[in-house]
């Protein structure tokens, strides 16, 4: 029952750190796109919701923010399944549900979060037995994205092992599938990107939870039982580290496949810490809450980000900046009467038009000082930070 309230607490403080993440973002250009172009599910998902709710930042987000809520319950279910002290389970969940990398695609309008519960919901029916149930989302994951072919990979060679002839055949022939529908990017000259995926490992866990992450899966490799969550992660963690040699790939691509290990990561080090005497515990100890520090401290950079401009010389190297600025733009221009304005920034306009500032009209909008006067300048400032500064010029 006390786990269970921990549950409800974790859920509780994850959803109000999400809803406040939502007032301070803004639509993206490649969200945009995904809005008014898309023609895959969540185009379908974000557009209902809007419908429902209007057309706001809450409503595009929340979709995500409830997926988010469903598998940080479906970690928890999954990790009663090996983990049997109490301690251990709210750990597991309180990890997962605060790693910086999955609370940011808890709020993106992509499909990574998407994967993160087709994934955990697979994981989960397959633990407890639902083969049934569990192979038809293996069949629906085909048709939400490509990556789930690394999905595929690391299922098959469990399946191989494990000896599991019906999700061995199943796996393969719907990596086969994927292969057809998606293909395969092959071309261009190779270019390693080996170290740029370990820093994108070490952003999405935070990077002394990644260190920690690395040394589970090896000691489980070589000394403890290897289980299906084992398999399922360190095998995309391989495939994505030998695919990084030959090309970029995005983080949805195959971090939503690593974290399902989590529990794994929890049980390895508290069954490391429990076989020793209380007085050689002391250095675990040190480390356990050394690491927790810096993933609370990288978590919270994650939510409060903002501030971060204030520290840098160029706002425009901000890793957020492409998620702000248009909201805050567009309610500049409403308080002025302005509903519609030229501008020959297709992305900026693609972004404006969520916030319902059409192209065209009587006034131009620029980012570079065009005349010497009759001009408006419009600071977007954070913090008494300048990030980004328009021209609005009225035209005939």
């Amino acid at each position: 029952m006390r786990e269970r309230l921990f549950l409800f607490f974790i859920l509780v403080l994850s959803s109000a750190l999400l809803v406040y993440e939502t007032t301070i973002l803004s639509i993206s250009y490649d969200e945009a796109e995904v809005f008014f172009h898309g023609t895959m599910f969540i185009h379908y998902l974000v557009v209902a919701s809007t419908k429902l709710l209007g057309q706001n930042d809450f409503a595009l987000r929340l979709p995500f923010i409830l997926l988010h809520l469903s598998s940080i319950v479906l970690v928890y279910k999954i990790s009663k399944l090996f983990l049997k002290k109490r301690v251990d389970l709210v750990f597991a969940v309180g990890i997962y549900a605060f790693l910086p990398g999955v609370n940011s695609i808890a709020l993106l309008v992509n499909n990574s979060i998407l994967v993160v519960f087709l994934s955990l919901l697979f994981t989960y029916l397959y633990l407890k037995e639902y083969k049934v149930l569990s192979h038809i989302i293996l069949v629906l994951a085909l048709f939400v994205d490509n990556s789930f072919a690394i999905f595929y990979i690391a299922l098959f060679v469990y399946a191989l092992f494990k000896q599991k002839t019906d999700l061995l055949i199943l796996t393969l022939v719907l990596f086969g599938a994927s292969m057809y529908l998606y293909g395969f990017d092959t071309g261009g000259k190779p270019k390693g990107y080996f170290v740029d995926t370990l820093g994108v490992y070490a952003a999405i866990f935070s990077p002394f939870v990644f260190l920690y992450f690395i040394y589970s899966m090896y000691r489980i490799l070589v000394k403890e039982e290897k289980n299906l969550l084992w398999y399922i992660s360190f095998f995309s963690l391989v495939v994505s580290l030998l695919l990084s040699l030959r090309q970029r790939l995005t983080p949805e691509d195959f971090a939503p496949f690593v974290v399902l290990a989590i529990p794994l990561m929890v049980k390895v080090f508290f069954n490391s810490y429990r076989v020793r005497l209380p007085e050689f515990r002391k250095l675990h100890t040190v480390v356990f809450v050394f690491v927790l520090c810096t993933l609370f401290i990288n978590t919270m950079a994650s939510f409060f980000h903002k501030p971060l401009y204030l520290l840098m010389k160029e706002p425009s190297k901000h890793f957020a900046v492409k998620y702000h600025v248009a909201k805050e733009l567009s309610e500049i221009l409403k308080s002025k009467g302005i509903d519609k304005v030229i501008l020959y920034d297709e992305k900026l306009a693609l972004r404006l038009a969520f916030y319902n500032i059409q192209n065209g009209g009587s006034y131009k909008l620029s980012t570079k000082q065009e005349i010497e006067e009759g001009y408006e300048q419009i600071d977007i400032s954070y913090y008494g930070k300048t990030v980004k500064t328009f021209y609005l010029y009225r035209v005939s």
